[in-house]
């Protein structure tokens, strides 16, 4: 919710989304912000698609009803995108966190990316991004999670190997230095 208590928009990048779905949690992501509308960007499902041969669970998160696809493809949003790829550099890697900052933006969204250097990029730039502990704790904040609830799920997207900057059993510790909780 914003400070007036109206949900906001979320696009999500494929960090979150893939990992959710190897812990076969979507459900719960889903739970946790059915008020709000949810996107992700062509560019996203397709970095889901091309893992699926490896990660089967993946399909799980091309399927969802929940998720608004942007395209992107009108030129307003294509130079847009194009200027996001030039902020983020290297851009056969970060396509997909173009795609979604450049959504948002144009959306007036919130941008969920787990990359760091990304999320840097994109704050540098006025954008409002936040990664999946943030979503986690706001989620604890609302009272629709426990602390406990929390710990488990950090636990739960580590374990398929979601780089995360603290462990389920360090979460109370790390939210409460960085105002989460």
């Amino acid at each position: 919710m914003t400070e007036t208590g109206q949900p906001f928009p979320l696009v999500f990048d494929c960090m979150c989304l893939s990992h959710f779905a190897l812990a076969d949690r979507l459900d719960v992501l889903r739970a946790l912000y059915v008020d709000h509308i949810c996107h992700t960007t062509h560019v996203v499902r397709e970095e889901l698609r091309a893992g699926v041969d490896k990660h089967p669970a993946l399909l799980d998160a091309l399927n969802l009803d929940w998720l608004i696809i942007e395209r992107l493809d009108s030129l307003q949003e294509l130079a847009c995108f194009a200027e996001w790829v030039q902020r983020l550099g290297s851009a056969s890697r970060n396509l997909g966190e173009a795609s979604v900052f450049s959504a948002a933006e144009l959306l007036g969204a919130v941008a969920i990316s787990d990359d760091q250097e990304a999320v840097r990029v994109g704050r540098r730039y006025g954008l409002t991004v936040h990664g999946t502990l943030w979503l986690l704790s706001r989620a604890c904040s609302d009272g629709k999670l426990t602390e406990v609830n929390v710990i488990n799920l950090i636990d739960a997207l580590r374990h398929t190997g979601m780089r995360l900057p603290c462990s389920g059993s360090e979460y109370s510790t790390w939210a409460r230095s960085h105002g989460l909780l």
